[in-house]
């Protein structure tokens, strides 16, 4: 007996139906024809609709931590709250990791949800430890072995200004050298005045308005808050209420991860992400993977879609030396890529460009002095050179820029013509 949906499938048109059941076994009867079945012309027409993955206990776990973080905070975006979700998850691995990866909680202004989300992350991290305007000299004191993780509300009263963050600057190098394994710091301790390393390597959050220094910022998954819009809602959150449920979930977290400390020291994820960018996303990666179910793939989305977004951040907010870069290199072109060009026709042109910030830099235009301290990281300062017309002035050569343009801002690849291959022959 013929069935109207043999039609399609030739490779069933004289099998009886519907096919034998075999209980147990591939092939079994399920209402339509196994792929098995199905000739590879035929399959290749047919839409083949994939499946979820299967939950995992991991993956199961890391769902229920997603939720509860998204009953008290609003984040910026899915990707943002999977970084949480999985960064999270991570302390309860810290010495497993050879990075120990920032989360900077930034915003613009107050009321954005910082604070509340360090109250979440607070009752769900491996041993906390809650820091506000401490001392280096106590938090590095209080990393061991088993480090806790550090978690810095009020970050910018440390970093908020040049003059703070200078006072401050012990602590910018302990948060630095913590990113990674075996950096300690170096004391002078104890009546005999005896040198004694103190280790800094320890997972942290940071919570501030407006950006943290660079070196930070570089080395940490960043959240950019945002204050919720009119109709977003979301749970008061109350310490003796909720933490509980809280708890909770941080001691299943304990309990799925800790058997799992050997092969996470063993795990290489492949990362869509190079440089510090993969080692600060590693130990994301590396959880969603011993998680799996969907969690491996939603690692890796978030983690190039975070750090794209940065990239963009940097080049537009703080890539000002990058910006002046590609900007020098245009007025070369524009003068006729000249061997040698004037500091002040330089500053000239830089400024009378309106869509550049230089005209507005500083509120009083790129000086030379600005000129110098931006170029100075690269190596590439203004000097005497005489010049064709016979003068002798300050300004630069164009062979300074050549390493640095082609480091960091390199002109696009030519389009290269399409390889023609030859077409098939045909015989006399």
């Amino acid at each position: 007996m013929e069935h109207p949906e043999t039609q399609p499938y030739s490779a069933l048109d004289k099998r009886e139906w519907p096919p034998t059941a075999v209980p147990g076994k591939p092939g079994e009867y399920t209402g339509r024809p196994s792929a098995a079945d199905v000739t590879e012309d035929v399959r290749e027409d047919e839409p083949v609709e994939e499946k979820a993955p299967e939950p995992t206990i991991g993956s199961a776990l890391l769902d229920e931590l997603r939720r509860q973080i998204a009953k008290f905070v609003i984040l910026p975006s899915p990707e943002a709250l999977d970084a949480v979700t999985l960064w999270v998850a991570a302390t309860h691995l810290q010495t497993a990791w050879q990075h120990a990866p920032r989360l900077a909680v930034v915003a613009p202004a107050k009321r954005c949800g910082k604070s509340r989300l360090l109250d979440v992350v607070t009752e769900t991290v491996h041993d906390p430890l809650i820091t506000v305007n401490a001392s280096a000299a106590a938090v590095f004191r209080s990393i061991t072995e088993n480090p806790p993780t550090l978690l810095v509300d009020e970050a910018d009263t440390l970093f908020g200004s040049a003059k703070v963050a200078e006072k401050n600057e012990e602590m910018r190098g302990l948060l630095n050298a913590g990113h990674q394994r075996n950096r300690p710091t170096l004391r002078v301790s104890g009546p005999n005045h005896e040198v004694s390393k103190f280790p800094t390597f320890a997972m942290a959050a940071l919570a501030g308005i407006g950006d943290l220094p660079d070196t930070i910022m570089d080395r940490s998954v960043v959240i950019r808050m945002r204050r919720r819009r009119p109709g977003e809602k979301v749970a008061e959150f109350r310490t003796v209420r909720d933490t509980t449920t809280l708890h909770a979930v941080r001691d299943r977290l304990v309990e799925w991860l800790a058997p799992l400390h050997a092969t996470a020291m063993d795990l290489t994820p492949v990362m869509p992400v190079e440089d510090r960018a993969a080692d600060t996303w590693e130990p994301l990666v590396a959880v969603a993977d011993l998680a799996d179910g969907a969690w491996p793939e939603a690692a890796r989305a978030a983690c190039l879609a975070m750090t794209r977004h940065e990239a963009e951040q940097d080049q537009d907010n703080s890539g000002l030396n990058i910006r002046l870069l590609a900007d020098i290199r245009r007025v070369f072109a524009a003068e006729g890529n000249p061997a040698l060009l004037r500091t002040g026709r330089l500053l000239g042109i830089l400024n009378e460009d309106t869509e550049s910030p230089w005209p507005e830099y500083r509120d009083k235009g790129l000086t030379a002095r600005g000129l110098q301290l931006l170029l100075k990281d690269y190596g590439i300062s203004a000097s005497s050179h005489r010049f064709p017309d016979g003068f002798q002035a300050r300004g630069f050569a164009r062979e300074q820029f050549a390493d640095a343009w082609n480091r960091y801002c390199p002109e696009p690849a030519p389009a290269t013509e399409p390889l023609l291959l030859p077409g098939p022959t045909t015989g006399a």
